[in-house]
């Protein structure tokens, strides 16, 4: 039988609806700015504003019949028109449903087909007509936010429709959230299937920007940077979340860039910035000339997605004095994991969060002892509501375990140590194998940029491991020297018997490594 689940904890800070939040920053910090665009030259909108133009939001939203609890879509790259918007529906009521630029157009239109919203925002710069003609739905268009009046802006547009607002009529709209309310609808990454849609509420949002709070220690004073897609779960808890709870100022940019990643944190003062393996893995294998690295008020980055081994989080630590925290988390919980700024180990992901109900199982659904390996299940009030599929069926998962796919194994001391996925691991000769051990041994070579190891098919053993790898600029290496190195500090079988040099993995929206592709040109190199 699984583990029970234990009841909620006691709440840090207590719920507070959007409303409630957007009038404490106003009373207080009026005039600190909250959003900072990066991209649209350091453009940004004030607490103060910020709380006028979602009160002008929750007016338009009414007057559109759009009724609390109602689903908007938001299609949008990352700007800070978007999450002025994103915040005014919050603040009337309605569910967010934020749809995802890179997706294809075939599988945006499944996404909007089986949430069924009542009003779609496009940004002017989408082809947002020609991906909902057929859908019913009403359409309003938004192009850039101005604090000034426009006198020269299309009448029929976004913001030029709330500049006939008054300020006063906003006290019309008395819509608060409550914690049970529906909140978001976004879709996964779907790397070879058809992506799925997930369901969160309010509570579930609060709990998990909580388990920020008390991984990172964020405060109000802050200045963070988030340059990764509001469409994923993993910016929503990591940046929008706690940027609301304390009411600091978020930087956010439409994606991470190099060469301006250093001059961001010293013109802006960042403290804190966002992460993932594919950012700390280029600022390792191509950093800047050591007089730009210099950035003292960036004192935190976190890396999550896919797991760091301990010499690249070292290294990363001693190149650039920055403190990393390795978090682990999924669409359907939220984190599930995390390294505290005051309490961390190199190489796991850390406790798990305190909000999360977490139990590593054997295959009968039996807790594991500390230190043995098991499957990552989880469960409470900060995971998800369920999921919509593509055909628009709803799966209920409020009151369910949800078993992640991962392993991993707990330390005597809560330590988390994510070891792989069910379906990655290799079965050689009836023994588990699990890729990210052979990855991290092919990751301390020097001269190797990205790897990943995996189980192809084996007429004597079942499977066999081979590795693909991708060499840094200027370096060469030759399948002997990979399976040398491999050697050296794998027993033999584990090292692998064949290596493929690729230019690039194949990854997926959010970096993580697509093995199945892997499998797939092994095979296609087979028979061809």
């Amino acid at each position: 039988m699984p583990p029970k689940m234990s009841n909620q904890p006691e709440l840090a800070l207590p719920f507070e609806s959007i409303r409630s939040l957007l009038s404490k920053w106003d009373s207080r910090d009026a005039e600190k700015p909250a959003l900072v665009d990066l991209d649209q030259n350091g453009k940004s909108i004030t607490w103060g504003q910020l709380a006028i133009e979602a009160d002008k939001i929750a007016c338009f939203l009414s007057d559109q019949g759009v009724m609390p609890g109602d689903k908007v879509a938001l299609l949008s790259d990352e700007n800070i028109e978007k999450l002025i918007i994103w915040i005014g529906i919050w603040r009337y009521g309605a569910a967010v449903c934020p749809l995802n630029v890179e997706m294809n157009e075939v599988h945006l239109v499944e996404i909007l087909e089986s949430i069924e919203p009542a009003l779609t925002l496009w940004h002017t710069n989408l082809n947002g007509p020609s991906l909902i003609s057929g859908l019913e739905t009403k359409v309003v268009r938004f192009a850039d936010w101005s604090p000034a009046i426009n006198v020269d802006r299309d009448r029929e547009e976004f913001f030029s429709i709330l500049e006939s607002y008054p300020t006063s009529s906003t006290a019309i709209i008395e819509n608060d959230n409550e914690a049970e309310d529906l909140a978001c609808i976004f879709c996964t990454s779907g790397t070879t299937s058809k992506p799925k849609s997930v369901v969160y509420n309010h509570m579930a949002y609060w709990l998990n920007g909580l388990n920020t709070l008390d991984m990172l220690g964020l405060t109000s004073e802050d200045k963070t940077l988030e340059y990764r897609s509001f469409g994923w779960n993993s910016a929503q808890i990591l940046s929008l979340m706690p940027w609301l709870q304390v009411g600091s100022t978020m930087h956010i940019a439409q994606r991470f860039s190099r060469s301006r990643f250093f001059k961001w944190i010293r013109e802006y003062g960042i403290s804190f910035s966002a992460g993932v393996p594919t950012v700390v893995n280029m600022l390792l294998n191509d950093p800047p000339p050591e007089a730009d690295r210099n950035v003292p008020s960036l004192r935190l980055m976190t890396c999550s997605t896919a797991p760091l081994s301990p010499d690249q989080w070292k290294l990363f630590e001693s190149m650039y004095g920055v403190t990393l925290l390795q978090l682990y988390g999924m669409s359907e919980a939220g984190w599930i994991c995390g390294n505290r700024h005051y309490r961390r180990r190199m190489g796991t992901v850390g406790p798990h969060a305190k909000h999360q109900e977490f139990v590593i199982t054997n295959g009968d659904g039996e807790q594991c002892p500390p230190n043995v390996e098991g499957e990552i299940t989880i469960g409470g009030p900060q995971t998800c509501m369920g999921t919509i599929s593509p055909e628009g069926n709803f799966e209920d998962l409020s009151k369910v375990r949800i078993k992640t796919g991962d392993l991993g194994m707990m330390d005597d001391d809560g330590f988390v140590t994510v070891t792989g996925r069910t379906k990655d691991l290799i079965i050689r000769g009836g023994v588990n194998i699990a890729p990210l051990e052979i990855d991290n041994v092919l990751l301390r070579n020097p001269k190797i940029r990205e790897a990943a190891a995996v189980g192809v098919p084996d007429r004597i053993y079942g499977e066999e491991v081979v590795a693909y790898v991708s060499v840094k600029e200027g370096e060469v290496l030759d399948e002997e020297d990979v399976k040398s190195w491999c050697a050296g500090a794998l027993p033999e079988f584990k090292s692998p018997k064949q290596v493929f040099f690729l230019d690039d993995l194949p990854k997926s929206d959010r970096g993580k490594v697509r093995r199945d592709d892997l499998k797939e040109f092994w095979a296609k190199s087979e028979n061809s």
